[in-house]
Order: structure tokens, then sequence, then C-alpha cells
């Protein structure tokens, strides 16, 4: 199967490595060269993390690697998919910019998948000529770690595009489950229900971001606490995501100020070496140093 990933970025080239790891010749694209090269570096040094855990061999990164190609063309990209993934930024317009244009390059059976992770699929899909074989895959992240796929369920969709979605996770290994399109779906809904309520622990003093997060690892065996889940998400998608969800569902999404002043600040996680925590390489080297934080 050929299977196209649009945005290499880090939902983006997880989804691109699954699916490769999974057999199928997989095209990631970009729309800047620097962009597709830093996905698939970043593939890369997964795999190789993979091989010092003892989780795959030498002989299946290059087979993985082998099945991956990168390119900034959209044609190229999708002229041979069977399904079309796209993982570009949680603006509607874009979103229905991206998938317009595809449409314009695939077969009329060709599965077009959304990773939104909390957009209407039925108005993503409303953009397209044939819009009930539009569906919502939404991953979590890390990607090649998460064995969780929501399967996204718009009011067009066909029921043969559900069941090939379906299958189409079953092939990569991982487990779905089906939802209704809702604001926010299921996961989203709840874990960004979970990681506001903890901003506002934070930002009342109730505790530091590291003991809320050792709290809900350690008490309720999270694998992440939710402040840390924030910084590695990206605090400027949390906000937009609480934006969207206090507009759909109500004030109990209200944006706190301090995600608000993070935001504004530039402080958006990992990705910019700090939030709730300074980052260095990846990894927390320490706490904020932001007043009303630290108790």
């Amino acid at each position: 199967m050929h299977v196209a990933v649009l945005g290499a970025g880090t939902m983006g080239h997880g989804i691109a490595q699954l699916s490769a790891m999974a057999g199928h010749q997989v095209q990631l694209r970009d729309i800047e060269a620097e962009l597709v090269e830093e996905g698939l570096a970043a593939v890369e040094s997964n795999l190789d993390g993979g091989i010092e855990r003892d989780k795959l061999t030498e002989q299946q990164k290059l087979e993985t690697l082998d099945r991956l190609q990168g390119t900034t063309t959209l044609e190229t990209a999708v002229a041979d998919a069977n399904v079309v993934i796209e993982a570009v930024p949680e603006d509607i317009e874009i979103k229905h910019q991206t998938l317009t244009d595809v449409e314009a390059h695939v077969s009329q059976n060709a599965l077009l998948a959304s990773n939104t992770s909390s957009l209407s699929l039925t108005e993503i899909a409303d953009a397209l000529e044939y819009p009930e074989r539009a569906v919502g895959l939404h991953f979590f992240n890390p990607v090649h770690i998460m064995e969780l796929v929501e399967i996204v369920v718009p009011e067009q969709a066909s029921e043969g595009t559900v069941e090939r979605a379906t299958g189409f996770v079953h092939g990569i290994e991982r487990t779905p489950v089906e939802v209704t399109d809702t604001p926010g779906f299921a996961s989203s809904r709840l874990g960004v229900a979970l990681g506001v309520e903890a901003m506002r622990m934070v930002e009342t003093g109730v505790a530091s971001p590291s003991d809320i997060d050792t709290a809900m690892e350690l008490g309720y065996n999270h694998p992440m606490g939710p402040i840390e889940l924030g910084d590695v998400v990206g605090l400027d998608v949390r906000l937009d995501i609480l934006t969207y969800l206090r507009e759909e569902l109500g004030e109990r999404f209200k944006p706190p100020q301090i995600l608000k002043r993070k935001v504004r600040a530039g402080k958006l996680g990992r990705k910019t070496g700090e939030g709730f925590y300074v980052w260095e390489n990846g990894e927390i080297v320490g706490p904020s140093g932001d007043r009303g934080e630290s108790r």
C-alpha cells in the first residue's frame, strides 16, 4: 500500500515511520526541504533508539528507511497513494486547502484522513468533492510508541470508509477506537480537561508542576503528567484547543491566564526550550523560573 503523510513535524514524521515499519511505501511531504529533512532525521533517530532498546534490528531499520521517501511536491507525494493522512497545523483553512489540493491529484478511491486532535471532521470533509471518503485518524504522541488511534467519524463518511480506516489502523498494529465527530472527540476532550485543571492548580499555588506530574504518574499510573504533556504537545496547541472547546462546549474549557502568558511570551514548551519546564535536547532540566509556578 502507498501512504502519503502531509506534514513532517512531530506527528507527521511519527505517522510516516509507523506506516513504513508496517511495510507500506511512504511519502513524507512538507512545504520546505529543511522540514522534510528534519522529519526524516527524526525517524532515523527514533529507529536508532529502538535498536538501542532491542525493539528492532539494524536490518529492520534499513528496510523501514528504504520504504520512506521525502518530498516538497504535493503531486509527487500523493500520486499513487491509497491513503493520505494530513498532519498540517490545526487551522481549518489550512486543512481545507490541503485536502482540496490533494483531491485534485488522487484517485476517487483514495482514503483521505486528518490527524486533527480537536477540529470538526465534518467541517473538514465539507471542503471535498467526495466527502464520504474522509475520516479522522487521530494518533498520539509519540506515535511510534503509543498504541491508540482514534477513528473519528464525520457525518458524511460512508461505512466503507470507516471499515478501510479501521483496517489500516489494525494493519499498522495499533488499536482503534471509534468516536463520533464531536468537539474534542473523546481523548482530547478528557486529556485537555485534566491538563487545564492542572494548570489552574499551578496558577493558584496548590502544587508545583513537578509535584502535580509526579502525583498523576505514581498515583494514577500515567506515563507522563499533565503539565509535562502540555509542554511536549506545545502550549500554543493546548491554547488553540481550549479556545475552540470553550466556543463549542462552554466556560469549563476557559484557558487559564498562566497558559495565555506562556504563549504570549513564546514559552511554548519543549519545542522552544521552555514552557512550564526548561528543556535541553528534548529532556527536562529544571522548572521554569516564572513567578507563580513554584511553591
